[in-house]
């Protein structure tokens, strides 16, 4: 292997690498060749795919025996969506478990991207409608005490104001109701 490839998985003790040029491309036949699937086949599936024939092409790829050849490569972002059509049906009896594994792994993964921000939003406004409550019920009590702080203002004028001759007055007794 050169400086140019990076081994990213193994697919039945068969490295899969990726081709470091500028948009890191992996080549199929060696994953081919791991699954017992004929690549041939496969490179005729991908160039009929809408999406993967405009993506797909030949790069210069070292093979197993250490020689450049020209490989039929997919980008390393859609390498991944390939692998997940193929049917593990036509794979080597020893893959299929792990082909099996990869599309449940998928489907999941597929699944939880899309109904993941479902459940985010109704868990948000689960929260808001809490702190919502949460918010009202503080603002009650900040205006109850809002009023109580102001009847005890009120209180400690009155007291600040009272003279010496009112409390001789009402016979050495303050008349401010402190119990409020």
């Amino acid at each position: 292997m050169d400086n140019k490839t990076k081994t990213v998985a193994k697919v039945n003790d068969v490295s899969i690498v990726i081709i470091n040029d500028k948009e890191k491309h992996v080549p199929i036949k060696p994953i081919c060749e791991a699954l017992n699937i004929d690549p041939k086949r496969q490179i005729d599936k991908i160039k009929h795919d809408d999406i993967l024939s405009s993506v797909g092409g030949l790069k210069p790829s070292v093979g197993a025996d250490g020689k450049t050849y020209e490989m039929f490569c997919l980008p390393y972002m859609y390498i991944f969506g390939w692998i997940f059509t193929i049917n593990p049906k036509n794979v080597k009896e020893e893959a299929k478990a792990n082909v099996l594994k990869y599309k449940i792994e998928c489907y999941k993964v597929l699944f939880n991207h899309f109904t993941d921000q479902g459940e985010f939003l109704e868990l948000k406004q689960k929260a808001l409608e809490k702190q919502l409550k949460e918010v009202e019920r503080i603002r009650n009590d900040y205006s109850n005490q809002k009023k109580q702080l102001a009847d005890a203002r009120k209180t400690l004028n009155q007291i600040k104001e009272m003279t010496f001759e009112q409390w001789r007055f009402n016979k050495r007794q303050l008349s401010i109701d402190f119990q409020k």
